[in-house]
């Protein structure tokens, strides 16, 4: 009985290697971190799809035992970073309360947020409240936790204490930490949203797709989280699965702006497709002035390679940036250059007046329409070719 049960506390009742094992807790702690992304973070959070009843009570139960998350809470605290985005009411902004305070503390900042309970009132909205969540899940969150302890020792012997800590960190380092904090402060950046968001990565595995956060932040209601075309994100894969079977519904997903080719004319359908299409249409503002500005500097400037990059990047961060990203300008001479020199701040002026037509919004459609041929004619008279092919391809937008 004493070699019976040693041998129990050894190897637990799957008796696997060790490699199994740490298998066994990779693949555990994936289906944590998709139940993350897909539950709480699209379905939830931001109402991107609608999930099966038994699907989405899965997923609750599961993450009851993995995190002790309450749904309603993490909803809330997550609406409250899109909502206060880079300020000091941003629940883990590290633009704000640093760097290494949001990716080794985020869990901590997550409890703090959740105690407040003006937070959880006003943007735990439209989750569940039913007996189950209120009797069970919210009122004893730790319990679930306890409970996989015993599992785990029980499935993997002593061995199963690892892959419980294990499963206990991986969410609040990763979800917690390196999305909210590294992906604001490092990585590359699809979209000029007005945040510090950034894409972590173009592959997203390690987090189910989490890592894609600047496109998240662009399009922070669609259920899909890549956006080009050698992005991937794990996390849609899950989902369109669960389409295909009937289990879930997807609601919206990122617009694809129409083009009519042959159409010239600026008019209603038009002002509508960019103004609904906003941040691919920046974009592909921000790289025809960009090159535009480039081609111009080289035929008239003699100017370095280096500093060529210097100046096009600065003129992208004055287009519309993230103002709390640290400048890429860096050396004086360089700043003196963009305040000095006239073509560059006529192409950031052309800039400026083309994101105005958002900061206008609440203008009339007929003035709005009016500013976007004005600004079409100037880019076209400009003589640059990467502005007139621009303007050309927004008079096609239908």
């Amino acid at each position: 009985m004493v070699a019976t049960f040693s041998d129990f506390l050894s190897n637990g009742l799957l008796d696997l290697t060790w490699w199994q094992t740490a298998v066994c807790a990779i693949l555990l702690t994936h289906a944590t971190i998709i139940s993350v992304t897909i539950y709480l973070h699209r379905t939830e959070a931001h109402h991107a799809l609608r999930l099966h009843p038994a699907v989405s009570h899965c997923f609750r139960f599961w993450l009851w035992m993995t995190t002790g998350i309450v749904t309603g809470q993490w909803a809330a605290v997550h609406r409250k970073h899109h909502a206060k985005c880079e300020t000091s009411a941003d629940p883990h902004s590290p633009q704000f309360r640093g760097l290494r305070h949001v990716l080794f503390e985020g869990a901590e900042l997550y409890r703090l947020e959740v105690k407040n309970e003006e937070t959880v009132r006003r943007f735990g909205r439209g989750t569940p409240a039913d007996w189950i969540e209120r009797n069970a899940y919210a009122r004893y969150p730790n319990l679930g936790i306890s409970l996989l302890l015993v599992i785990d020792v029980a499935l993997f012997g002593l061995a199963g204490m690892s892959v419980w800590a294990v499963q206990m960190l991986w969410i609040p380092f990763f979800a917690g930490g390196v999305v909210n904090g590294a992906g604001h402060f490092w990585g590359y950046r699809n979209f000029h949203t007005p945040d510090a968001s950034t894409n972590l990565g173009p592959i997203g595995i390690l987090i189910g797709g989490e890592e894609l956060h600047n496109n998240h932040h662009a399009f922070p209601t669609s259920a899909k989280l890549s956006r080009k075309w050698y992005e991937f994100d794990f996390g849609w894969v899950y989902i369109c699965m669960l389409s295909a079977v009937g289990l879930a519904k997807v609601r919206e997903i990122p617009p694809t702006p129409g083009r009519l080719v042959g159409k010239y004319t600026i008019d209603e359908a038009t002002l509508l497709a960019v103004l609904g299409n906003r941040h691919e249409v920046v974009e592909a503002c921000v790289r025809a002035i960009s090159q535009a500005l480039r081609q111009e500097l080289v035929q008239t400037v003699q100017i370095s390679k280096r500093d060529l990059i210097l100046l096009t990047q600065r003129v992208e961060e004055c287009f519309c940036a993230c103002p709390h990203s640290p400048s890429r300008l860096a050396r004086p001479e360089l700043q003196s250059a963009l305040e000095q020199d006239k073509t560059i701040r006529s192409y950031i002026e052309l800039s400026q007046s083309f994101i105005s037509l958002w900061e206008r919004s609440n203008a009339s459609r007929e003035k709005l329409l009016q500013q976007l041929q004005t600004w079409c004619q100037r880019a076209e008279r400009s003589g640059s070719q990467p502005l007139v092919e621009f303007s050309l391809r927004l008079r096609q937008y239908d």
